[in-house]
């Protein structure tokens, strides 16, 4: 490592694309984040065009040169994370077909179905039954209701992969990412045959597969013009954005566990060997280090749920309105709520909820649904933990990372809810760039795993806070009961 090295971490998230450059002693040189959009062209659908995180990163990319002049030049290599599951179809000109179909999309329900009753061994082979945010139910419904699209496909990526093709001219992917695909097996850490061919794609349609910290090519001259970043310098594997986050806070060691707050939330344990648990619909997937592995409960509302419910009321700043939540000094909101936005997967797989406040009254303001929607989100991650303890126990203290996890009061709600410490990191809002940016490191230093992925400086510890805690826990019950009790309408 050459003095004054640099490395870059780019994160293609769903609300943001976020970039960091950190230097040798992890120290932030360089930041930006340029938000995206979500286009939904019919109810539980969402789409964004690839050309949109193309346009995003040169743009975050051209930020952190005008704010720290020559910073790009002392990039030394390239890590990238995303969002996981998402649908990128390249035809023969290497151009999309069409808008990539996203994690948080339920088209493919009737397709999940349909394979998991194919293939009843799914979940022991690729970690967990098929959902319809996975990638491989998608393919099945393209193929029902878009043939033509691909039938014209060359080559199908994840989001962050379409990425690496734009900066290398190479389709390659890292495990995790492949794993929340669906289509690999998890134990040979390879694509299964056998459900490649369930979904009807040839191998040759898949990326190459490769572990995070490993090379997957280098930034092409027309790359380097347009993003401004060194021609030649490498361009790691990476990880989808769970195990990068995971990375970022050094959650490397069998027992790491961490909540992430993004705009999905997930609880993640680290695991030294593959540990499927399809029946509780646990994520187990591939780690974004060689020979570990993680089991995740994944749930698709998280801080997104408090960024809707203060757009709908009116609440322009969501951070003041938050404080404003803190200040009044509730300890429950009156009203409950379902955050269902967009369905859910742990613990229920179900693509048809959503979202739902209840009880109501005359006196109920803003507030009051803010505060509501950020113990719904808490509540799912206390159904998190539970479909986690089905296999073992879960850590008493857990870290938190992502951009809800910035404001303390969402925290002490969590910790509330769940009655467990939670942990801030001083990297936290950023995780997975700066996860993916050690994996860079590794690439070139050949420096230890555990030297690099080490835990980064402890910002804080939230504690429960014992009034809170005992409102929540007495609202559990009435929050699982309204879920059961709508289930069966919500497909009407």
């Amino acid at each position: 490592m050459a003095e004054g090295d640099c490395f870059l971490g780019i994160d293609i998230g769903t609300s943001a694309v976020k970039t960091l450059i950190v230097d040798s002693l992890e120290r932030p040189v360089a930041g930006a984040e340029v938000a995206l959009t979500t286009e939904r062209p019919a109810p539980g659908w969402s789409e964004q065009h690839p050309d949109l995180w193309w346009q995003a990163v040169r743009r975050a990319l051209a930020e952190m040169s005008a704010s720290v002049p020559g910073v790009l030049g002392r990039v030394a290599a390239v890590g990238l994370s995303g969002q996981m599951h998402g649908a990128v179809l390249v035809g023969e000109d290497d151009r999309p077909l069409r808008p990539a179909i996203l994690w948080n999309d339920g088209r493919a329900a009737a397709e999940a179905a349909a394979l998991n009753a194919a293939m009843p061994d799914l979940g022991e082979i690729a970690g967990v039954p098929a959902m319809a945010g996975f990638l491989a139910p998608k393919i099945a419904w393209l193929r029902a209701h878009e043939p033509e699209t691909l039938a014209s496909t060359k080559q199908i990526l994840l989001p962050k992969d379409w990425i690496r093709f734009l900066l290398t001219g190479e389709f390659a992917t890292d495990m995790c990412d492949a794993a929340g695909s669906l289509l690999l097996d998890e134990t040979r850490r390879q694509w299964s045959t056998a459900i490649v061919a369930a979904v009807g794609l040839e191998p040759g349609q898949l990326p190459r597969l490769l572990e995070g910290p490993d090379i997957s090519g280098r930034v092409t001259a027309s790359a380097a013009e347009a993003t401004g970043l060194p021609q030649g310098i490498p361009v790691v594997a990476g990880a989808g954005d769970a195990a990068a986050a995971g990375i970022g806070i050094g959650a490397i060691e069998e027992g790491d566990a961490f909540i992430s707050l993004g705009t999905s939330s997930q609880l993640f344990l680290t695991t030294a060997s593959y540990r499927p648990n399809p029946g509780a619909l646990v994520h187990a997937f591939a780690h974004a280090l060689p020979n570990r592995w993680f089991q995740m409960a994944a749930m698709l509302n998280g801080a997104s749920v408090m960024a809707w419910t203060a757009g709908v009321t009116g609440m322009t700043d969501l951070g003041a309105a938050l404080e404003a939540v803190a200040t009044r000094g509730r300890a429950i909101s009156p009203v409950t709520f379902l955050p269902y936005l967009q369905g859910e997967r742990t613990p229920h797989d179900d693509p048809a909820a959503r979202g739902v406040f209840f009880g109501m009254d005359g006196g109920a303001d803003g507030l009051d649904l803010l505060q509501a929607a950020v113990e719904g989100m808490a509540f799912t991650l206390v159904d998190a933990v539970a479909a986690l303890e089905t296999a073992g126990p879960v850590p008493e203290t857990l870290a938190a990372v992502g951009g809800g996890s910035r404001g303390r009061f969402v925290v002490e709600v969590v910790a509330s809810a769940l009655g467990r410490p939670i942990r801030r990191y001083a990297v936290g809002e950023r995780g997975p760039a700066f996860g993916v940016a050690r994996l860079a490191r590794l690439a070139v230093t050949g420096e230890a795993i555990s030297s690099v992925c080490a835990k980064p400086e402890l910002r804080d510890v939230v504690l429960p806070n014992a009034e809170r805690q005992a409102a929540l826990t007495a609202r559990l019950p009435l929050y699982r009961d309204l879920y059961r009790a709508l289930k069966p309408l919500f497909p009407r």
